[in-house]
């Protein structure tokens, strides 16, 4: 029991420290815009090129992610990912003009969609293997990367504004965390057999789940090329696309609201985000606990619901403290979306979770734009009402979801097994 328990702790740091990578790199270039934009004499409109090209290439990764995933297997897709995102640092340092900026800018939004697909497969397979939920723990180590990042961008300021210094800084923390990855990842092993005991490498869980009974005869010949999403798998896509606008619009614009709309003084402006990080912190450390004893389903379904309506009411009634406490739902409430919904996606399979990471992280990266196209044409309140109702229609796609249960399958000790399992 001990010796279970210790493997399961030693996959549990090392998954943990591919999601803490992530939220590190990301965080680590982006805290440096105002140098980039003064290095390179970027106007405001050429910062958000710059962040829709990452958007742009995380949702290309899509029609690669999931071929990429069956050929090589989740643990060597994130390895090679995670030192193209530590190359990438340095294409920032280097490029010597705009254009080749934003190419950097999209092969890091490929990246990022390449290690989102294969660290969450890792984390699904963890909990199908121990039967122990992990998922909110692991994606609260993303927002640890990103405070984690945040910090460090702080202090080097402090010496110096070189970006060099600190991207070499940064690269040396990403090296560590990826070392601490290998040494725990979950093993990839070759596809489970067809029922003519031929190994089909392009087999999703669903079909797998007939392949085995009479009706594999007659099933009809598989597509070739990009496959068609089914039903849930649409349905998770689009929770995943407003749970991550909501993530995303809130801490670009929380701040911006409580001093423009609400007036609220220099001192308490930046609470506004530190409010939401926090208690996303702390409900996602919490949120496997309540998995465990609600289920995805419901914790999804009331989480989102809860960020909607506090939202939206702290927007109606107005206020700092008002819109602190509607913050506070927000965090609160979607905390636990992204991890449940990534769950569910890998019990589809490969093509499923990647297209459900492809709009996570398009959402994510796109969201705060399109919350400030609303906010420049009819003010930021009905900008942030617009955060209000995407977390009110996660709450209408989990109930359109199959929710998983972590004790209704055999377990397979692989990701590859966990999105290929029947």
């Amino acid at each position: 029991m001990l010796r279970v328990r210790d493997d399961f702790l030693r996959a549990h740091l090392a998954i943990a420290a591919l999601f803490c990578f992530l939220g590190f790199q990301y965080a680590t270039w982006v805290s440096r815009l105002p140098a980039l934009k003064t290095d390179f004499e970027l106007s405001d409109g050429r910062i958000g090129l710059l962040l829709m090209a990452s958007g742009i290439g995380a949702a290309a990764s899509f029609p690669l992610v999931a071929t990429m995933m069956k050929r090589y297997g989740s643990r060597t897709l994130a390895t090679v990912s995670a030192l193209v995102l530590g190359l990438v640092l340095a294409g920032f340092t280097l490029a010597p003009n705009f254009p080749v900026l934003l190419l950097v800018a999209a092969l890091d939004g490929v990246a990022v969609g390449f290690l989102n697909v294969a660290m969450n497969a890792q984390g699904a397979a963890l909990e199908v293997r121990f039967r122990r939920t992990a998922m909110s723990r692991l994606h609260a180590t993303f927002s640890a990367g990103l405070g984690l990042a945040a910090l460090l961008a702080s202090g080097v300021n402090i010496v110096t504004t070189t970006l060099s210094a600190h991207f070499a800084i940064a690269a040396a923390v990403l090296a560590l965390l990826l070392l601490l990855a290998r040494t725990g990842m979950l093993a990839d092993e070759p596809q489970p057999a067809a029922a003519d005991g031929k190994t089909d490498g392009k087999t999703d869980g669903a079909t797998a789940e007939t392949a085995s009974g009479p009706a594999a005869e007659a099933a009809p010949p598989k597509r070739r090329g990009i496959p068609l999403p089914s039903r849930i798998t649409i349905w998770m896509g689009v929770a995943m696309v407003f749970g991550t606008i909501t993530e995303g619009a809130m801490n670009d614009w929380s701040a911006l609201y409580l001093k423009n709309v609400v007036h609220a003084s220099p001192q308490l402006a930046p609470l506004g985000i530190a409010v939401i990080s926090v208690m996303m912190v702390v409900a996602r450390l919490f949120a496997d606990g309540w998995r465990t004893r609600f289920g995805d389903g419901p914790i999804v379904r009331v989480g989102s619901t809860v960020a909607g309506l506090g939202l939206a009411l702290a927007l109606l009634v107005g206020g700092v403290v008002p819109a602190l406490i509607g913050f506070a739902c927000v965090g609160l409430g979607i905390a636990a979306v992204t991890p449940c919904v990534y769950v569910a996606a890998a019990r589809q399979g490969s093509d499923a979770l990647a297209l459900v990471a492809a709009t996570g992280t398009t959402g994510l990266l796109a969201g705060p734009a399109v919350i400030g196209f609303v906010a420049n044409a009819t003010g930021l309140a009905w900008g942030m009402g617009v955060v209000a109702a995407s977390a009110l229609v996660v709450a209408l796609c989990a109930t359109r979801i199959t929710w998983p249960a972590l004790d209704a399958a055999p377990a397979p000790t692989t990701p590859d097994a966990v999105l290929h399992e029947a």
